[in-house]
This record gives C-alpha cells, sequence and structure tokens, in this order.
C-alpha cells in the first residue's frame, strides 16, 4: 500500500502588536526577537524533515519567512508551492480587532479553548466549517497527485486543526480542542484510502538538567 505523508508546521510566533488582535488572515510580520530566540527549533526542523520533499506554503507571508529560516538552518532550500486554501480562517470584519472586544459579537457559546465556536461565522468571513471543507479539499487532491511523496506544508494553526479534523473526522469544536504550538510538527499520512495521524505538536527535546 502506498504511503503519502504530509509533514505540516506551524510558521513563527508573530510580532507583539498583532498578537494583540485577532489577525486571522491577516498578512503580518514574524517577531524579530522570537526568530533570534528559536534558533535551536529552526535547526531541528532542518534535520528533522524529509529529503527530498515538496514544499507547500499558503499566501501569507509569515509561512514563506518561516520556510526561509529552515532553509537558513541547514535544510536544502527547496522550491515553495504556494497553496491559498490552506491560509488561515478569514475572520471577515472582526480581523483586527482586540481580543477582548470579540465576546460581546459572537452569535454562538465561546468555545473552551478558543475565543470562538466552530460554527461560529464571522460577518464577512468565514466559519471553522469552511476552513474544514477546503483543508479537506486541497489534502485529498495533494495525496493524490503526490501519492507516495512526502510533503512538508509550512501553515496555521487553524489550517494545521482542519487537517486533523479531515483525517479524524472530527466536528469543527472537536478541532479546536488541539492547541497547535508555533513551530511543532504534525504529521500525517495517506495509506491508500485511508487517513493516519501520525504525531501531533513534535517538538525539539531537551534533556533536564543533571539532578547533581
Amino acid at each position: 500500500m502506498t504511503t503519502t505523508r504530509f509533514f505540516l508546521v506551524r510558521h513563527a510566533l508573530v510580532e507583539p502588536s498583532a498578537r494583540a488582535v485577532l489577525y486571522g488572515s491577516m498578512d503580518v510580520a514574524l517577531c524579530d526577537l522570537a526568530l533570534r530566540e528559536e534558533a535551536a527549533s529552526y535547526r531541528w526542523l532542518a534535520r528533522r524533515l524529509p529529503q527530498p520533499a515538496r514544499w507547500v506554503v499558503t499566501s501569507l507571508s509569515r509561512t514563506r519567512y518561516t520556510a526561509a529560516a529552515v532553509f537558513a538552518a541547514g535544510y536544502p532550500e527547496a522550491a515553495l508551492e504556494a497553496e491559498p486554501d490552506l491560509a488561515e480562517q478569514h475572520l471577515g470584519e472582526w480581523q483586527g480587532i482586540p481580543h477582548e472586544a470579540l465576546p460581546a459579537l459572537l452569535t454562538h457559546p465561546a468555545h473552551p479553548f478558543w475565543p470562538h465556536g466552530g460554527e461560529e461565522h464571522p460577518p464577512g468571513g468565514e466559519s471553522f466549517r469552511e476552513v474544514q471543507a477546503r483543508v479537506a479539499a486541497v489534502m485529498e487532491r495533494m495525496a493524490t497527485l503526490l501519492e507516495g511523496q512526502d510533503i512538508v506544508i509550512v501553515a496555521h494553526g487553524g489550517s494545521i486543526r482542519a487537517a486533523l479534523a479531515h483525517a479524524m473526522g472530527l466536528t469543527p469544536d472537536q478541532a479546536l480542542i488541539f492547541s497547535i504550538k508555533n513551530l511543532s510538527l504534525t504529521r500525517i499520512e495517506k495509506h491508500g484510502p485511508s487517513w493516519r495521524v501520525a504525531a501531533v505538536n513534535e517538538e525539539p527535546w531537551t534533556p533536564p538538567a543533571d539532578a547533581a
């Protein structure tokens, strides 16, 4: 049975002013300080990710710059293929508002681990259910066109949750239970007709300090 492997990396931490608001699919910059402080994570990714592999990013610059940082850390530079349908959830009129302004705008109960529920539809934007649908279509298409290959995808917390939801058959609210860390690695595989989740939030491990 042919196996197609997807290596999904969440982009690096964005700059502080963006983190103060709901930025969704806004094209915000990465945090320069975090880029320097997380050098070990880039080196780990450069060694952990498969070679050769197809590299896919989204239409948002934070994924391209994260891929570039992995290349700079030692992974042989590869061509980047842009896939807009793997972008973060578009929050419509909510994009750019401070987090504390959101609760008054919700029409569904908030999610216990996310600012809004999976069925919430921001005005002028999309619900997480819609994110799941577009990401599912991309995953199925790539699994068919790139069957048997290794694919590295630098994406977003939302699109990685959506990919997990597709592989596991989760509802939107169930998908939002996952906490996807910046620069973590999630591995999903397609074995013939079946999806398998191999790892979620894989990160470099630092051994504890010697007790002595």
